[in-house]
């Protein structure tokens, strides 16, 4: 599959909650870039969907920001360990707060090796 994205994502496992009023499910993401985000998880939304996403980021305050699913993958929670991109693609739509802290997140990501 051909690469679409400009800028390119960092494989990152950073703890979050997310949900459709407020971040109530627990989930995890599986790599992280300026503009979006993927939450691995079997709780899916729909493509389409506006999302509310509370990100821990390292020794950090939490990222409060709004997305919207891109698409997702379903598969039985018994493999989701074993399925790669089993989940969500999140686009970022707008940042409620934090957003200076996690643009330097990704930025010391990308300059780490």
């Amino acid at each position: 599959m051909v690469e679409k994205r400009k800028t390119g994502r960092s494989k990152k496992r950073l703890s979050l909650r997310f949900g459709t009023d407020t971040p109530s499910r627990l989930a995890f993401t599986e790599d992280v870039s300026p503009r979006g985000l993927f939450i691995k998880t079997t709780n899916l939304c729909p493509p389409g969907t506006l999302i509310q996403i509370e990100l821990e980021l390292p020794d950090s305050e939490p990222v409060f920001l709004e997305g919207m699913v891109r698409w997702s993958k379903k598969v039985p929670p018994q493999v989701i360990h074993l399925v790669r991109k089993s989940g969500m693609g999140i686009k970022i739509t707008q940042f409620i707060a934090g957003e200076e802290r996690y643009r330097r997140f990704i930025d010391e990501l990308r300059r780490t090796p």
